[in-house]
């Protein structure tokens, strides 16, 4: 990826100057602390103004709904401060001009507006793109003090550049730079030390004429291009082969970024939903080992049983009150000693062992009921952890998200994705992609004659043939279709388990996705 440099923003103001120059401003929102969006009007015409300062995605353009979507912005119920200050100055100002600075990354908006006492001020928002110094201030023209940024720059952090309000607004220091339309024969110094020739831009125009490099200073024959794996963009298509072309400036910078906005958040959220039921995934796995430790050390509650009927079965032999007993072992044909408690009878020492048989009985039920459930757990995050690894969308990791953490749910009812539908000889066949589409499928979908396939003992979609009177090639297809979307797609051969709906069954309080089922069949492919 490479960064928004200063011959992209010279582009764009050039190409979208007509529209800035006479617009008004309807409406500011900020859905995050690094992000604008503007409401921008003219000649009848509205268009959403994007400002995004975050150093690894820093940009402006004009978005459309399909851009906006993919950027995922959510607006906040309560604006945060420096939104509320630029809705009080700039909310139905008219902008009067638009400027970049000399060879900075730096957007300007003039705006006209009124005061408290109704009198005709200019305000300046200028837009710095300047990666990890990028900020948006807001300051009077005419005085050039500053009301107010979206960030503030204390001594600590700057020494030759604060900002904050009632400061007044500089400059950065100026780049030592040179002219390239200035120069004269052949270039002596690289690329990176002229103005607008940024180190992506440099690399780029690597040996081309200096004629060449003066016209694309000065922006002739503009062919704005995204090369196919998005890894680079230009505002010259012939300098990136096989590269895909766009009709604006602005088009090749909303596509380019909401692209890589997009991957980001999908690769963090998928991070994040990883690690939590990875965290949740081992603490089952260590209590089962637990449980199973704690079930092998009852089992010698057999042995207590077995130590009391000897002892009932040698009541006439023994006495009571007595350290120990000698008895025969029937079982396993030798004589044995049992230690006895000295203040009990031989009976009291035999019901002793009875009730430490009967508490171990409870707990092994216990235990094993436990053991069942905790099963149920690992098998039901396993399958999580598969859709997580399929999921190619926000709108899937959110549907999954709101599954494992549902204090994140929004508050507006989240629009569930499509399921997977294929068509074989006419049969429509569903595929779950993850445990709430799966249990849509089981709960809401199926009747009682379809058919349910799944790959026996691995995680993978739920299939459901909508056919009561399936054909050996039909099964067989959506056998393979099971295993094509399961754990075990790249393994040689895997079993997969299919039955009637009716056989189906979601025992009580299961999780998402969870059943039993009987009268299976099982298919190896």
């Amino acid at each position: 990826m490479i960064t928004f440099d200063s011959l992209t923003l010279k582009a764009f103001i050039e190409e979208n100057r007509d529209f800035f120059v006479g617009s008004r401003i309807q409406k500011i929102q900020q859905p995050t602390r690094r992000e604008l969006l503007f409401t921008l009007r003219n000649n009848g015409n509205s268009q959403k103004f994007y400002v995004n300062i975050n150093p690894q995605f820093h940009h402006l353009c004009f978005i459309n709904k399909e851009t906006e979507a993919r950027r995922f912005l959510e607006i906040p119920l309560k604006p945060p401060m420096f939104c509320m200050q630029l809705r009080k100055y700039l909310e139905n100002a008219k902008i009067v001009k638009v400027n970049q600075p000399n060879h900075e990354r730096i957007f300007e908006i003039y705006v006209e507006t009124f005061n408290e006492l109704q009198e005709k001020i200019e305000l300046c928002l200028a837009i710095e793109l300047m990666g990890k110094h990028s900020n948006i201030v807001l300051y009077n023209a005419d005085t050039n003090i500053i009301i107010g940024c979206a960030h503030n720059v204390g001594s600590e952090k700057s020494r030759e550049r604060e900002m904050a309000g009632t400061l007044p607004y500089i400059y950065p220091p100026k780049q030592k730079k040179f002219d390239i339309l200035t120069v004269n024969g052949e270039i002596t110094e690289p690329l990176e030390n002229f103005f607008f020739f940024s180190k992506a831009f440099a690399a780029q125009c690597k040996n081309q004429p200096i004629e060449k490099l003066k016209d694309y200073i000065s922006l002739k024959g503009l062919s704005p291009a995204i090369t196919p794996d998005y890894k680079e963009f230009s505002l010259f298509s012939e300098l990136l082969p096989d590269s895909i072309c766009f009709d604006s400036v602005n088009g090749m910078i909303d596509e380019y970024f909401s692209h890589h906005i997009e991957e980001n958040k999908i690769k963090s959220i998928t991070q994040e939903l990883k690690t939590l039921i990875n965290k949740k995934l081992a603490k089952h796995i260590k209590n089962k080992a637990l449980m199973q430790a704690q079930l092998q050390k009852e089992e010698k509650c057999f042995e207590y049983r077995h130590l009391g009927d000897l002892i009932m079965a040698n009541l006439y032999n023994g006495k009571d009150y007595t350290p120990d007993m000698e008895v025969y072992d029937w079982e396993n044909n030798i004589n044995i000693s049992i230690e006895l408690d000295p203040m009990l009878t031989l009976k009291d020492n035999a019901n002793k062992f009875y009730k430490r048989y009967n508490k171990s009985k409870k707990s092994i039920e216990k235990i094993n009921e436990m053991l069942a459930e905790n099963e149920i757990q690992i098998e039901y995050l396993e399958q999580t952890l598969y859709a997580l690894e399929e999921a190619k969308s926000y709108t899937e990791l959110q549907e999954i998200k709101s599954e494992i953490l549902p204090v994140y749910q929004p508050e507006k009812k989240q629009k569930a994705t499509e399921l997977m539908e294929k068509e074989i000889d006419g049969c429509k066949i569903f595929i779950g992609r993850n445990n709430k589409q799966n249990d849509y499928i089981v709960s809401k979908l199926s009747k009682d004659e379809d058919y349910w396939f799944h790959t026996h003992g691995c995680a993978g979609s739920h299939v459901l043939l909508k056919c009561t009177e399936p054909t050996d090639k039909l099964i067989f297809e959506c056998a393979k279709l099971a295993k094509e979307y399961s754990s075990a797609k790249l393994t040689s051969k895997a079993g997969v388990i299919y039955t009637k709906c009716k056989y189906l069954k979601k025992p009580p309080k299961a999780p998402l996705g969870y059943v039993t089922y009987k009268n299976e069949k099982e298919i190896i492919i």
